[in-house]
């Protein structure tokens, strides 16, 4: 009788092949009863993995959902804030500060013009010296004052300001009614091109102080009305600006005298 050994078939007295079979089938036996057991760990084992990875994913998922709940409400609450007009205040301040850059480009122009146009009268009026004299000194008098973005919110400085180009505007005015007593001069063609550029200076002049005047008013208006004044106060720290005043005296009208 051929009986089974663990390696070969080969042929075994019929005992030691009854015992064989005996232990084969036993080893199954056993083999069959820890398979279910075996199958349950592997089981609790995949659903420890499977609810691990759960957790890591709704983890996962939680902190995504939480970022974008925290950036949608900053992006509402900046849409609110906008809407509030928080934005007002720096962007009138801007605007301001623009219009006042004009107004310093505007007398710097003019105060360039000067030295040619005093060179010019004095080759034919040099008799007028102390006209001359006083347009130099008044014009050095007005480029000497230190001004920036922080001289429209000191009243002093300002003041400082306006009073030094106040001076150079009666200067130049004083200058051109004595040129009316040299017709040879008022004919010169240099005096004329330099007359005309600085009649236009004074006009781009008037412009710039009246646009500045206009921003600086609706910025002051922003910051001291609601809700402006919150936004003022809280966020920019932002302060009143000033403003050209009339010179002394022009509220008198001109005398004629015929």
């Amino acid at each position: 009788m051929l009986a089974i050994s663990r390696c070969r078939l080969t042929p075994i007295p019929a005992v030691e092949g009854l015992r064989c079979k005996a232990r084969i089938t036993q080893r199954v036996i056993v083999r069959a009863a820890f398979h279910p057991l075996e199958r349950s760990a592997k089981l609790r084992i995949d659903r420890s993995i499977i609810a691990k990875r759960g957790i890591d994913m709704s983890f996962a998922l939680s902190t995504v959902r939480r970022r974008s709940l925290a950036l949608a409400a900053v992006t509402l609450f900046g849409l609110m804030l906008a809407g509030c007009g928080i934005n007002n205040v720096p962007t009138l301040e801007e605007r301001a500060k623009a219009a006042w850059s004009e107004v310093q480009n505007q007398y710097q122009r003019r105060a360039d013009l000067i030295p040619n146009l005093v060179e010019t009268v004095k080759g034919y009026a040099s008799q007028e010296r102390e006209v001359l004299t006083q347009v130099i000194e008044a014009r050095a008098k007005a480029t000497q004052v230190k001004v920036d973005a922080s001289t429209i919110t000191d009243p002093a400085k300002f003041k400082e300001y306006q009073d030094a180009q106040n001076a150079l505007t009666g200067a130049l005015g004083r200058l051109l009614v004595t040129v009316e007593r040299y017709p040879e001069l008022k004919s010169n063609q240099n005096f004329l091109a330099l007359q005309s550029q600085l009649e236009g200076t004074e006009n781009r002049v008037a412009v710039a102080r009246r646009d500045y005047i206009q921003a600086v008013q609706s910025f002051n208006t922003e910051i001291r009305t609601f809700p402006g004044v919150i936004w003022a106060r809280l966020f920019w720290g932002a302060k009143a600006m000033e403003t050209f005043s009339a010179a002394a005296g022009a509220e008198k009208p001109p005398e004629v005298k015929f």
